[in-house]
């Protein structure tokens, strides 16, 4: 886990967003990853981050808080969606990489404190 501090506290909910991921892939570039994409968009929705580490690609959703728990937002159909785009996503490529679904949780009680990050690595769907 891996503290980050905000710096604006009346941010809308795109602009929030946006924040989560950047510290998300500024933690992800940190843990030796690579960001191929970010923000890549279907009619189901929204892949937030496509990284690379070791010849594994990961498709990673996150998802941020403060004053609640914001894993709880990582719903089945919001899974369904995420997988969706991810098969659209790998009809763009020329060869079909190792990969997996995985999840990025920043959370914190209120938005003066630093957010806590965890990393969810290889989720598995039901």
């Amino acid at each position: 886990m891996n503290p980050a501090k905000s710096t604006k506290s009346t941010k809308n909910t795109t602009q929030k967003g946006r924040e989560a991921e950047k510290l998300a892939c500024e933690f992800l570039q940190q843990q030796g990853f690579e960001i191929l994409e970010t923000n890549f968009y279907t009619a189901f929705g929204e892949i937030d981050i496509i990284a690379k580490k070791k010849k594994i690609w990961h498709f990673i959703e996150v998802k941020s808080g403060s004053g609640f728990e914001p894993i709880y937002n990582l719903t089945p159909a919001k899974l369904k969606h995420i997988t969706q785009s991810i098969k659209i996503y790998l009809q763009t490529l020329p060869h079909t990489p190792k990969y997996c679904l995985s999840a990025m949780i920043l959370s914190r009680n209120d938005s003066s404190e630093s957010y806590k990050i965890e990393f969810l690595e290889n989720l598995t769907i039901f």
